[in-house]
């Protein structure tokens, strides 16, 4: 399925487990392989982010692993 990042910009970030991250904001982008390198998502804010990556806005850097939309929620797999 491939997806625009228009159509996902702005969905709630959860884990497969359902924790909510938070709204996916970005994404970085490999130029040379065009892969997903990193998903950029402003955090809940229930969530604590100790232990996590975050760029100078205050967003969440996810390694890609994998990820999937399902209807308004995008569902990820976190790297371990």
């Amino acid at each position: 399925m491939k997806k625009f990042i228009s159509e996902i910009r702005g969905k709630t970030v959860t884990t497969g487990d359902g924790m909510i991250l938070g709204v996916l904001d970005n994404v970085v982008i490999d130029t040379n392989t065009g892969e997903i390198q990193h998903l950029l998502i402003k955090p809940s804010d229930d969530l604590e982010i100790r232990g996590y990556q975050m760029d100078a806005k205050g967003r969440l850097v996810l390694p890609f692993k994998s990820m999937k939309a399902v209807k308004d929620v995008v569902v990820v797999d976190l790297v371990k």
